[in-house]
């Protein structure tokens, strides 16, 4: 059976109720995204006139994952997850030390700042327990940007509802 936006970011918010936890996730989330496209960038396949990555191919998955889930929602992470692949190609056409200096680094640092709101949290991370965390992760913490700017009420009132 397929979950619902609201089934996937009320089983996540489960682990994350702690505001210092929230917000070491809208820092360390991100380095972390950025880190993986990044390290996956460097491998390029062309097909055609079409050049593939490993990242383009993390973010087209990811991107239609979102959008089944929720369309608004959705296109705002593809223009999201588009900005960190433009980064992360920047990144990997640095010199290969540069490249594994950034990529491995904010991926140290992104994990460093969700450890340390997992330690204010009191519990472990969400993907611990079911994988789905990890995609889901991204996707959180910009529906907690929306819900703080106070849109989407209504999910964030179903979100709270699980709880």
């Amino acid at each position: 059976m397929s979950r619902s936006l609201v089934d996937h970011l009320a089983q996540y918010a489960k682990y994350h109720r702690d505001s210092r936890n929230i917000l070491t996730h809208l820092i360390g989330i991100p380095l972390i995204v950025v880190a993986i496209l990044t390290l996956l960038s460097r491998p390029e396949f062309s097909v055609g006139y079409l050049l593939l990555t490993p990242a383009n191919l993390v973010v087209f998955v990811a991107v239609v994952f979102y959008i089944r889930l929720d369309i608004p929602l959705g296109l705002l992470m593809t223009v999201l997850l588009w900005l960190g692949l433009s980064v992360s190609r920047e990144l990997a056409a640095l010199p290969t030390t540069a490249w594994l200096i950034f990529g491995i680094g904010l991926f140290v640092v992104g994990w460093i700042f969700q450890f340390i709101g997992h330690y204010f949290e009191g519990k472990k991370p969400a993907f611990i327990d079911d994988i789905m965390g990890l995609a889901i992760g991204p996707l959180f913490v910009i529906t907690e940007v929306i819900f703080f700017l106070g849109l989407r009420k209504q999910l964030k009132n179903e979100v709270e509802k699980r709880q």
